[in-house]
């Protein structure tokens, strides 16, 4: 628990506790406030926050009534639902810790996170039936609920609510600024996923700084559209809209249908939703953006990668000036920098600050560091250092990597890039996606946003892999624009004016399709793999 200091009589400090308000409240304060309101609209079907709330309430009071309780870790795998954010919240008000899972995952990944959070509580959605076996294996497991009909489980979630209520209203559980909310798993893409704790005080600032940097001016009249996995970025981004009783548009469809997304923006009048650019793009590029009305778009926030120019001007065309971008990991809540509508410009000139990912968001601080914590001048590279108030209370139960990740108070991202004069900051890509070829430095990112400018690359990848003379060499893997033609000997022509030599790709790879995460990603370690399995490396 941490301690603060009041003036004692003497005049020196008495500690006392950081009492902070219990997440579970903004769903309390909207329900007051708005009772028949919509909070959620799940498959075209409204709930009030009214109802939200005494579902919320009569979930907390079974979870405690099966021996849950502050501290307590409850592991969700789910696709999205309107049980998987009632189980949310219901965790919050215990005061127990949330630890949702992607649902793409296999079960052995699944037994990996439970085992490494010591879960003592396991909600499995009827479509995983072999996730829910997992649930013989957990120790001291004091609840294990389904989401839906399914042949397992002590109880479903509608069954636990019943159970639950009608009752006098439960108390939420105080909670201190440090006390522990949310277990926010890294992609993992170097070793094993770890969990990023979030804490009840550190998830209040960062909901606060989404509505100022994200989306001034929210309110009630808003709704929000869900195209991600509520596991991560969206379900912050969800209570956000909690916390200004916004209602929150989904469908319960595992497979994301651009036409439904556009269809309910225009039915729905959505004003904000949040994406990485790769769904962002699916949704620019499909025809049925032109047959629906998406005027009602105040803010689409983009994050989780970089979007390339190319991307970012098509998307200006097509929908105005209302792209948001930050930048920000799970470890720092997304909460780094912000590039607001007013800096995004489809022409060149209107967009000072082309490549920039942004300033630093409204309390935090950005500081461009080498190996050794020194601060470097503008425009110089090194990593990506953070501190402020969104910035996590460390990895569970994993001192190694908390030692590795913070120095000095500040938080290394891992990421690599430089700052100009006025504070904006530029990524050049992963400290782990940098390769040395022939004792020189590559960044992907600087040779993937220039191709993109060729023409007829839809999306493109760009990764070191091991060579014998050159040490690494470079490997670019593509898709095509739709009746787009590949021809290698033009493409490497516009190379050699565009491009060093020695960043030109050794080899490269035209697809259909890239590999992506089950965020929407492209990631570098599953475009690897995918070369391996195809017998596309070594490359000679």
């Amino acid at each position: 628990m941490t301690q603060a200091g009041v003036q004692d009589p003497k005049g020196g400090l008495a500690p006392v506790s950081r009492r902070v308000m219990n997440l579970a409240t903004f769903l309390a304060q909207a329900a007051a406030r708005l009772p028949q309101r919509p909070a959620l609209i799940c498959d075209d079907v409204p709930h009030t926050w009214a109802q939200l709330e005494a579902r919320v309430q009569a979930l907390a009071c079974a979870f405690e009534a099966r021996g849950l309780g502050k501290g307590d870790r409850i592991l969700v795998h789910s696709s999205n639902c309107r049980e998987m954010l009632e189980a949310m919240l219901a965790t919050f008000r215990i005061g127990a810790v949330w630890v949702p899972t992607n649902f793409r995952i296999t079960p052995d990944e699944v037994a990996y996170l439970a085992a490494s959070a010591g879960v003592s509580g396991f909600i499995c959605h009827a479509d995983f039936p072999e996730h829910a076996r997992l649930a013989a294996s957990i120790p001291d497991l004091k609840l294990f609920a389904r989401i839906g009909q399914a042949p397992f489980a002590q109880a479903s979630i509608d069954e636990l609510a019943r159970e639950g209520g009608p009752q006098p209203a439960h108390q939420a559980a105080r909670v201190d600024y440090d006390d522990p909310c949310w277990f926010f798993f890294t992609s993992g893409t170097t070793g094993k996923p770890k969990a990023a704790v979030l804490t009840h005080g550190q998830m209040a600032f960062v909901i606060t700084n989404h509505i100022c940097d994200l989306m001034p001016g929210l309110s009630a009249d808003d709704a929000s559209l869900v195209v991600a996995p509520l596991s991560h970025g969206a379900g912050v981004h969800f209570l956000t809209q909690v916390a200004r009783g916004a209602a929150t548009v989904f469908s319960t469809s595992p497979r994301f249908s651009v036409e439904w997304a556009w269809a309910s923006i225009e039915k729905y009048r959505v004003s904000n939703f949040f994406t990485v650019p790769t769904i962002l793009n699916m949704m620019v590029g499909d025809a049925s953006v032109d047959r629906h009305d998406h005027s009602s778009l105040s803010r689409i926030i983009y994050a989780g990668a970089p979007m390339y120019r190319a991307d970012q001007k098509r998307a200006l065309d097509k929908l105005g000036p209302v792209l948001v971008q930050y930048y920000g990991l799970g470890e720092v809540t997304g909460n780094i920098t912000v590039l607001p509508p007013s800096e995004h410009a489809a022409d060149d000139a209107g967009m000072a600050k082309a490549g920039s990912c942004g300033y630093a968001r409204t309390g935090m601080q950005v500081s461009i560091q080498d190996a050794s914590g020194r601060e470097l001048a503008p425009h110089e590279t090194g990593e990506i250092c953070v501190c402020g108030p969104a910035v996590f209370a460390g990895y569970y139960d994993n001192p190694e990597a908390n030692r590795k990740s913070f120095r000095d108070g500040w938080f290394r991202t891992g990421d690599l890039g430089h700052m100009d004069e006025q504070g904006y900051v530029y990524i050049t890509g992963r400290e782990s996606d940098m390769y040395i070829s022939g004792g020189s430095n590559v960044y992907p990112r600087e040779i993937e946003e220039k191709v993109l400018g060729y023409g007829g690359i839809k999306e493109v990848c760009v990764l070191g892999v091991p060579h014998p003379k050159w040490g690494e060499v470079g490997v670019m893997v593509c898709v095509l624009q739709d009746a787009a033609q590949w021809d290698e000997p033009a493409f490497r022509a516009w190379l050699d004016g565009n491009v060093a030599r020695y960043k030109h790709p050794r080899k490269i790879v035209v697809w259909p399709e890239l590999p992506k995460s089950g965020y929407g990603k492209i990631t570098k370690k599953m475009v690897y793999q995918e070369l391996e399995k195809r017998g596309l490396l070594p490359v000679e």
